[in-house]
């Protein structure tokens, strides 16, 4: 089996957020690799890592990173894969690293997410491979389905909850 996404971070600190992108990709079984890269502290291997990503057969990469949050941008300025940028709250809640993502100039875009939002960027992701995989298409279809089941569920049992004043 060959990664078809790469999950890529600044540091194993950020795994705690980062692993709910993997743990959707694994629920939409799409082959994926993780690695920890630092635009600051291994520079040349974000950029070979960015450089040989595509004949590597990775398709997306998904980038997470925390107050400067370089490393989507920097991977994004060496490859012409699409990359998605997860902020990683830490100072400034995540404000900082947000605003370094999606600052990128012209020629080098970056999708981003919300902060912490590393599951948005996995469905993103898989949004973005359904294009041409039907069977994957289907697996999201229904995995939407499953969201919207959830909320209407909630919903009933919101209205069984009985207060004096409510008045549905």
């Amino acid at each position: 089996m060959k990664p078809i996404v790469s999950i890529i971070m600044g540091s194993t600190s950020d795994l705690p957020v980062m692993e709910k992108a993997c743990k959707l990709l694994d629920e939409m079984q799409v082959p994926f690799e993780v690695n920890a890269l630092s635009a600051h502290r291994t520079p040349d291997a974000v950029e070979q890592f960015a450089r040989t990503a595509r004949e590597r057969g990775i398709r997306v990469i998904i980038a997470g990173a925390g107050m400067a949050a370089a490393l989507p941008g920097v991977i994004a300025a060496s490859t012409t894969l699409p990359v998605i940028g997860v902020p990683i709250k830490g100072m400034l809640d995540g404000l900082d690293a947000m605003l370094s993502i999606i600052q990128m100039p012209p020629g080098i875009p970056v999708a981003t997410v919300g902060v912490n939002g590393a599951q948005n960027a996995a469905i993103l992701a898989v949004e973005m491979l359904a294009l041409s995989d039907e069977p994957l298409a289907q697996r999201l279809q229904d995995y939407k389905s499953g969201l919207k089941a959830k909320i209407e569920k909630a919903n009933k049992e919101l209205a069984e909850v009985k207060y004096e004043y409510k008045t549905n």
